[in-house]
């Protein structure tokens, strides 16, 4: 027997002002991605922008649906129209935020497993590493470099495309 161990590394700002110019954009981009938020049962809005290789701006947000399975997530929305939309396009970052009335968010809310798999197989097909900001609106914003570094054992089966 063996044990290995992961190591993530990330960054931590603990206000917007701190990041660049284009991912304090990118992060008031997703912020304004929450009004198009359909979460009438959860009353949890989700928003999600995504910058890409010609610095175009994609958004998304959670759209639910009384059948709860039924519902996607934002980041899933944002990067199943870019796929449709732009397929040969790069994506370099993924900014995403929530808003609730129901209580005061304090940390920065991270993607569900689902997102994460459709996330590390973008970044699988596009063969470069994506980019991911975590922003809690008025507070702190997690940074990771790679989906690899949230999602290590990511489910890729280069076999199943043969």
């Amino acid at each position: 027997m063996d044990t290995q161990n992961f190591t993530i590394s990330y960054e931590t700002f603990d206000r917007i002002e701190e990041l660049s110019k284009t991912d304090k954009l990118l992060c008031e981009k997703a912020k304004d991605a929450l009004e198009n938020s359909h979460s009438p049962y959860s009353k949890f809005k989700v928003g999600t922008a995504i910058i890409l290789d010609d610095d175009r701006i994609v958004l998304g947000s959670n759209q639910e649906n009384v059948a709860y399975p039924s519902g996607l997530c934002a980041e899933r929305v944002a990067l199943f129209t870019i796929g449709s939309n732009y397929p040969n396009a790069v994506v370099k970052t993924i900014a995403i935020t929530a808003q609730t009335d129901n209580f005061k968010i304090l940390n920065p809310i991270t993607s569900c497993g689902a997102c994460l798999q459709v996330m590390i197989e973008a970044e699988k097909r596009q063969n470069s590493p994506i980019e991911v900001l975590f922003y809690c609106i008025d507070g702190k914003i997690l940074k990771v470099k790679s989906i690899k570094s949230l999602l290590p054992f990511g489910f890729v089966e280069d076999r199943l495309g043969a």
